[in-house]
């Protein structure tokens, strides 16, 4: 049973075999397609109308990101220029038709001074009632491994408790993005204080049965929600509150828990660079230890080599946007 319904379903399948045949994951692949699918039966038109002008209408009616515009522009002229191989069509319509000017992220960036003034506002606020302080100490420790081991968010929440190894301070970091796993060296005062929260929670707790690594109760393991709140608690109790502003084609972020895996990053490429040394010599270490897939979304770092960069960025981009 075929996945699409216009009159151009058969070569859909056919090219989505192509694809597979060559190696390549289609599941973006099946989105253009669905999309294209939907528009072809809404407007009708026979393969004689499918202009340069048709595809410009539907450029304009997609209310989407500029990034899956351009996705859907790019694929489908690839999938024309199959056509065109084909002998289905004589002309590829997409050809002429350009993409759209992407948005820019520039994600924030804190720097080594601030963490420390970040963690130490967290461990503040931590409720030490016996109650409730194994699960508070598992929310320092959660954004503790962002900020000092650069993780995504969800990567310290799935950790086992044999995932730490406290003979070598390595994290074995499973099933990530990717589908990558990754063993990681962990800095000594990291594995201290993972070793400080198991022995709390051994003594308020006993001999739990709950596999995890950090743990919101003994039978619960940890959620993201309880992170989030408490990060945004402490940057604001440090003064570092901002929201996201959009300038023109550009997104400035505002401080995430996502913002310390960057910043992680940035900061490890500045001291590089205080050495003396090349920090591109260092991209395919670093690439490793942050689970990237390809090195190009670890150069994106390069761009920015700490706070202070981040924040003249951001004030020549505000000073400029609106200049003729």
């Amino acid at each position: 049973m075929s996945r699409f319904e216009s009159f151009l379903s058969g070569q859909f399948e056919d090219y989505i075999a192509y694809r597979q045949n060559l190696g390549y994951d289609t599941k973006s692949l099946l989105w253009v397609l669905r999309t294209l699918d939907r528009h072809l039966l809404e407007k009708k038109p026979a393969l004689t109308d499918l202009t340069s002008a048709f595809f410009l209408s539907l450029k304009t009616s997609l209310h989407v990101q500029r990034k899956s515009i351009n996705c859907l522009l790019s694929t489908t002229r690839m999938f024309f220029n199959y056509l065109v191989r084909k002998d289905v069509c004589q002309d590829n319509p997409l050809k002429d038709i350009p993409l759209l000017a992407e948005e820019r992220f520039i994600p924030f960036i804190f720097s080594p001074a601030q963490i420390d003034r970040l963690l130490e506002a967290l461990g503040r606020s931590l409720r030490r009632e016996p109650t409730y302080f194994v699960k508070e100490l598992g929310i320092y420790l959660a954004i503790l491994l962002l900020a000092r081991c650069g993780m995504r968010i969800y990567e310290p929440l799935r950790l086992k408790r044999h995932h730490f190894r406290a003979d070598d301070n390595t994290l074995y970091v499973e099933k990530t993005k990717f589908k990558k796993d990754r063993l990681i060296p962990i800095p000594g005062a990291v594995a201290v204080e993972i070793t400080n929260y198991l022995a709390v929670r051994q003594s308020l707790w006993g001999a739990d049965d709950n596999p995890y690594l950090l743990a919101a109760s003994p039978k619960k393991p940890f959620y993201d929600y309880l992170i989030r709140p408490r990060f945004h608690q402490a940057v604001g109790d440090i003064g570092l509150s901002c929201p996201r502003q959009t300038i023109g084609t550009t997104n400035i972020g505002a401080p995430t828990p996502h913002s310390l895996r960057h910043s992680f990053a940035v900061n490890t490429l500045k001291r590089i660079t205080e050495t003396g040394r090349s920090p591109q010599h260092a991209l395919p270490v670093l690439a490793a230890y942050l689970g990237h897939c390809e090195y190009k979304h670890t150069t994106k770092y390069l761009k920015l080599l700490d706070a202070s960069h981040w924040h003249n960025i951001v004030a020549f981009i505000q000073t400029h946007a609106h200049r003729p």
